[in-house]
């Protein structure tokens, strides 16, 4: 056999993903490059790694224990990489973060320079819903995980980032006083986030708080979804500040002053209490103590005109 470590992660991808789609997505290739990749793959076995059926990809029971094999081989690299950065004097390792959705727009930049500053360090970084970061957390599968909503049941120690503000969007369509009552509730057709976000229980919460009656027009599983519903005129939503930025400076959205908006939050860093961190965890948790400040001031100044 002649398989290559492109192969092996290709492959592996698949089988995680089970979409040659997804995969490609994640591995920043092209479909057609992940399809050739997994053909030459397979050309190497003569028991299928996987079947079509319909216009979806299984995995095989054969195809489940070469994967398996390939991920323990490409740890194993990564461990070799790793030795050699610290054997350099490099800090080296994975540093594994669970984002709530809405945080994309977010933690690239508490990321950036500490990632630049250690090449040795690989990120991990899983951008799901909130209930899905809340259980990585619990389950100790992460280093840190980013919510705007503090989980109350588990035992947690946190380091704040920067607030998160929730205003009620829509386009331009319609004009609104420079100060508008709850009552404007009453006859703009709301979207709201898939139950397991924590925009949707935030605005969830602040409506029900306001006894406001309003009309639910549809739900949407991403903020990007939701985005262009609001700008296409579909409805109006309470929705984070920090991830429609550039739809406000080009006039695609505006803010809706409600009285008793924005609603205000926090962007938190969480961690199970008393886990023990690796040395690359340590090393950010370290870094970001020190810098956030000059983070947030250096690029999210434009934060504090809202």
């Amino acid at each position: 056999m002649n398989y290559t470590l492109n192969q092996l992660q290709v492959f592996l991808k698949i089988a995680q993903t089970k979409s040659i789609t997804r995969a490609a997505e994640e591995l920043h290739l092209t479909q057609p490059a992940v399809s050739i990749q997994l053909k030459n793959f397979q050309a190497q076995f003569d028991v299928p790694l996987t079947e079509v059926i319909g216009r979806k990809i299984y995995i095989t029971d054969f195809g489940r224990e070469i994967a398996k094999a390939a991920e323990t081989i490409i740890e194993q690299v990564y461990a070799i990489n790793y030795k050699t950065a610290a054997y350099k004097g490099q800090l080296a390792g994975k540093l594994k973060i669970a984002v709530v959705s809405t945080g994309k727009y977010i933690m690239p930049y508490f990321l950036a320079d500490f990632l630049k500053a250690n090449p040795g360090v690989e990120l991990v970084m899983d951008v799901t819903n909130k209930r899905d970061v809340i259980q990585s957390t619990a389950n100790n599968d992460v280093d840190f995980s980013l919510v705007s909503v503090l989980p109350p049941k588990l035992d947690i120690e946190k380091l704040d980032l920067i607030k998160n503000k929730l205003f009620l969007v829509g386009n331009r369509e319609r004009n609104f006083e420079e100060s508008t009552s709850l009552e404007v509730f009453k006859d703009l057709p709301l979207i709201f986030r898939e139950e397991g976000s924590g925009t949707r229980q935030t605005m969830s919460e602040f409506l029900v708080r306001n006894e406001i009656p309003h009309i639910k027009k549809m739900e949407l599983t991403s903020n990007e979804a939701l985005k262009q519903a609001l700008i296409s005129g579909m409805g109006y939503s309470i929705m984070p500040l920090i991830g429609i930025k550039n739809e406000l400076f080009n006039g695609d959205l505006q803010i809706i002053n409600v009285k008793g908006l924005p609603i205000t939050t926090m962007w938190s860093l969480i961690w199970m209490n008393g886990k023990k961190h690796s040395p690359v965890a340590t090393a950010y948790k370290a870094h970001l103590l020190q810098h956030k400040d000059d983070i947030i001031h250096e690029k999210f100044g434009w934060y504090e005109q809202f």
